[in-house]
């Protein structure tokens, strides 16, 4: 059993910064891929960002490339989702989600998924 504990989540004005964290524990947390995605009301969830056990490789969705950076640190298990510059678009439900092996951006390829952090845009 995996356990996804998101965090960081807030109302920020347009044009500000957040920090999502995202916790994973319960098993060992070797080779796997972990990745953000949002979902915003009456929306399809959707890709946000990705990134691999090493770090090496990160994938963003074209919405939020220099905008948004993904990262990980994995002595605690975690990866974070640094968001500048933010738009009112952004307003979502962010979600991390773990997979095992290559990264991936659809959600349907990922295994565990967190309970969500509200993310609300003022503008």
């Amino acid at each position: 059993q995996v356990q996804l504990v998101e965090s960081g989540g807030g109302l920020v004005q347009a044009g500000g910064s957040l920090r999502l964290s995202c916790a994973a524990s319960g098993r060992t947390f070797r080779d796997y891929c972990m990745g953000w995605f949002r979902q915003a009301s009456g929306k399809e969830r959707e890709f946000v960002a990705a990134i691999t056990w090493t770090g090496g490789s990160t994938y963003n969705t074209d919405s939020v490339k220099g905008r948004f950076t993904i990262s990980r640190d994995n002595a605690k298990n975690t990866v974070y989702l640094q968001m500048n510059s933010l738009k009112p678009e952004d307003a979502a439900v962010y979600y991390c989600a773990v997979k095992w092996g290559a990264i991936a951006s659809t959600p349907t390829a990922f295994d565990y998924w967190g309970q969500g952090t509200q993310v609300t845009i003022s503008s």
